[in-house]
């Protein structure tokens, strides 16, 4: 057989060698250091014999992203291990590798209930399986045989998984995994052995239905990370904690922005400084869009389910959607608005000389997420997005795509966020004709060359509808974020009949354009909390001076000093407790408010305030007017992203 390795030199081996026998026949280094190998998109176990013809790349430690999950696989079966020795009589379901690590949920016995403080035990027993260095032995069955000793066992949640690998797929063999005493239902790839994972850490504990259904079963999901060395842990370890000082919940808290509800799941309660926060970047996004051209709309919040069938998204969203009944109708409460927009387009008839059309609408949409996705600002069930949809003419699509990545650009660059781009093609589920999705991906390509800008390509994560270039930025802990978006649709002005008169008096079909740059306003703020660590730069900070009467008696005149500046449209508050000054411009530092204005006897006199600035100390005194220039000319050009 013959494969051939990633700098295109061919490599002959025997027929049926396996992953292992192309590592030691590249070089004993290699051999040694092999975690798996990758043949046609798959990392393999290096046990399994290769696919002939195919291209090879052996998997070792500096490998990346296949590398560290082949290895926090590996993790979640010792740790299923560990619990089915530590707990008899648990019942074992999934054990994944994700982004941040692993997990595993578990069913535990009646009156067992597993927390934080048994971390160190299960970690202890984890280590004493790294340390043994169990191999990880795979084993082809028939499903006959695995049904007979997971019922044996008691282990109902592998027995479901079989029979609906059989009935949704007509399997007639299933993978096992064994390492040590533990045997699992899995399809792999996992490492050689369990000593290849260097360094291992259990975070946390929460509840999962099993398979996301809230009539199922709540188990207990053990989370945790693995990497190949203690300092990367180490380096990880500190990383989560600073991200644990920035998360957005717990600021919000303690800045007084948002709270959330069990009334209301997944959806913010905006008190007035996020409030504030939060009609600053609407005014933003208003600014800045009809500067381009944007008009600004607004559709309803119900339709009927005639309009989602229309436009495809009864079919493929409707389990997202929130419906009701009314007189004997169906309705389903908006996830998006481009439906709506396309709806609004057709009320009239449009010319040529009429495009492009660029709607934008700051909509509020509801999406039916499940309870235990629902994280923060970050996912949630009820949003506004900053959504815009352009209707042109087919000569016009190039322009008006790189109009909406200036437009992003723009606004990331306020922020002082470096944007990645990345050009999602057609997926396997889609609508639309092969040549549209051609024709639309060509101009996707085309406007992204012309402008010359780098990209990556991402197949097959282009919407339903068309393909699209997502904006990703990466903030200050190194996250990465997909925000703005640029969407390419000749499918729903088809689907919804829209047309225009053209030049030569005829009916033509327009080119939808769909786009957004923070996306949901919910999930942008919450980004932003962490990306500055709730310090936001002063035009954006929901009180941009406090002012600090030094007594009672200064009182009148800091209440003075705040009505002049909040009539020329700054935010500010006095602070005018009894608490001492020293208290209370720490206080107003542990608030991150950007600037504080101490009036005393003299300032009182004069007219003036003294200015301390946050993270900056004292600056002096000045008079009113003169700070008042000072904050409009932060405010007005956004300063200090």
């Amino acid at each position: 057989m013959k494969v051939t390795l990633p700098d295109g030199t061919p490599l002959e081996l025997e027929d049926g060698a396996t992953g292992a026998d192309a590592a030691a026949a590249i070089g004993p280094g290699l051999a040694r250091a092999a975690l798996a190998v990758k043949q046609a998109g798959e990392v393999r176990d290096l046990a399994r014999p290769l696919l002939d013809g195919e291209p090879l790349e052996v998997i070792t430690a500096k490998s990346g992203r296949d590398a560290l999950d082949l290895i926090r696989h590996d993790a979640a079966h010792v740790l299923a291990t560990a619990v089915t020795e530590l707990y008899p009589g648990v019942k074992v379901s999934i054990g994944p590798p994700i982004d941040a690590g692993f997990y595993y949920d578990f069913e535990f016995p009646e009156g067992v209930t597993v927390t934080e403080a048994d971390f160190p035990a299960i970690e202890q027993r984890m280590r004493e399986h790294l340390k043994a260095a169990e191999a990880f032995e795979r084993e082809d069955v028939t499903v006959a045989e695995a049904l007979e000793r997971f019922r044996a066992e008691g282990q109902d949640y592998k027995v479901e998984l079989i029979e609906d690998l059989v009935r949704d797929q007509g399997v007639e063999t299933v993978s096992l995994y064994r390492n040590g005493p533990f045997t699992d239902l899995c399809r792999g790839p996992h490492a050689p052995a369990t000593d290849r994972v260097g360094a291992l850490k259990l975070q946390s504990v929460a509840g999962a239905y099993w398979r996301g259904d809230a009539s199922r079963t709540m188990l207990t999901r053990i989370y945790g990370t693995a990497f190949f060395t203690k300092k990367e842990l180490e380096a990880e370890l500190e990383r989560l904690e600073q991200a644990r000082a920035r998360d957005h919940r717990r600021l919000g808290r303690e800045l007084g922005l948002f709270t959330f509800s069990e009334l209301s799941p997944g959806s913010a309660f905006w008190l007035p400084k996020g409030t504030t926060l939060f009609n600053t970047l609407v005014a933003l996004s208003r600014e800045m869009g009809a500067e381009r051209g944007f008009t600004e709309v607004k559709t309803p919040l119900l339709y009927e389910s005639e309009l989602w069938k229309t436009s495809g998204h009864w079919g493929k969203y409707r389990e997202n959607m929130f419906v009701t009944e009314t007189e004997g109708r169906e309705f389903g409460v908006k996830p998006m608005n481009c439906p709506g927009h396309a709806h609004l387009y057709r009320q009239q008839r449009w010319s040529y000389r009429d495009l492009p059309v660029r709607y934008a609408e700051p909509g509020l949409l509801h999406r039916n997420e499940l309870s235990g996705t629902l994280h923060g600002l970050l996912r949630v069930r009820h949003f506004i997005q900053d959504d815009a949809h352009i209707f042109c003419t087919e000569e016009q699509v190039q322009e008006e795509v790189q109009r909406c990545l200036e437009y992003s650009f723009a606004t990331f660059d306020l922020f002082g966020f470096e944007m990645q781009l990345e050009l999602s093609t057609r997926p396997e589920q889609r609508i639309g004709s092969d040549e549209m999705w051609d024709r639309a991906e060509a101009k996707l390509e085309q406007a992204l060359k012309d402008q010359g800008l780098d990209y990556v390509l991402n197949p097959g994560d282009g919407a339903f509808y068309g393909p699209k270039i997502d904006l990703h930025t990466t903030d200050s802990l190194g996250r990465s974020w997909q925000l703005g978006t640029v969407q390419l649709d000749y499918s729903m002005p088809e689907r919804f009949d829209l047309s225009y008169i053209g030049a030569d008096n005829a009916e033509h079909r327009p080119v939808m354009i769909h786009t957004a740059r923070m996306g949901s306003f919910e999930r942008f703020i919450g980004i932003l909390t962490e990306h500055y660590a709730g310090d936001f730069p002063v035009w954006l900070a929901p009180v941009q001076a406090l002012v600090l009467p030094i007594s009672d008696r200064h009182a009148g005149a800091a209440e003075g000093a705040a009505a002049q500046l909040r009539r020329r449209g700054l935010r500010v508050d006095v602070d005018a407790r009894t608490e001492s000054i020293g208290r209370r411009i720490r206080e107003a530092e542990l608030q991150k408010v950007p600037y504080m204005l101490v009036i005393g006897d003299r300032e009182a006199q004069e007219g003036t305030v003294a200015v301390r600035r946050r993270h900056e100390g004292d600056e002096g005194t000045l008079t009113l007017e003169a700070f008042a220039e000072r904050l409009e000319h932060e405010t007005a050009t956004r300063a200090g992203s």
